[in-house]
């Protein structure tokens, strides 16, 4: 399975720590096409673009999300990138599931909240330590519907 993973990297990078966990945890499941997105060393000012450029990640990475099978975003850390990624991984047909902490003290977008079907578009409110289990729950239940 192919993973498009979607994480804050311009829009703020203050939950690289969480963006680890999730990628590590990804991985049980098929191959992380967006790892670096759990990089560390990435800073908010992002990729170094003098070498190839803005255009050139943009058509890297939605040449990614074509190639995925699932697109898993955590979209507690606004971020326009990410809205975008989910933009277009809906007009895709991509099967998408969003992560959300409540404790961050932020609202989530309406865009992203209310765009949840319960089938094809999924938000789940989460807690740190339960990440896994919530992947788990997620990626058990694709499997039963594929």
């Amino acid at each position: 399975m192919k993973i498009y993973f979607c994480g804050s990297i311009r829009g703020g990078r203050d939950d690289v720590h969480m963006y680890r966990r999730i990628v590590t945890k990804l991985q049980s499941y098929g191959s992380v096409l967006t790892e670096h997105v759990s990089n560390p060393e990435i800073k908010d000012t992002g990729e170094d673009t003098t070498l190839r450029g803005d255009r050139a990640i943009h058509d890297r990475d939605i040449d990614w999300l074509r190639q995925s099978d699932v697109v898993v975003a955590e979209v507690t850390q606004p971020s326009l990138g990410v809205g975008y990624e989910l933009g277009r991984a809906i007009d895709m047909k991509k099967k998408i599931f969003c992560l959300f902490r409540p404790s961050s003290g932020r609202t989530l977008s309406a865009m992203i909240r209310g765009a949840d079907d319960g089938k094809d578009f999924m938000v789940r409110d989460y807690s740190e330590d339960e990440v896994e289990a919530v992947l788990d729950g997620f990626f058990n239940d694709l499997k039963v519907k594929v």
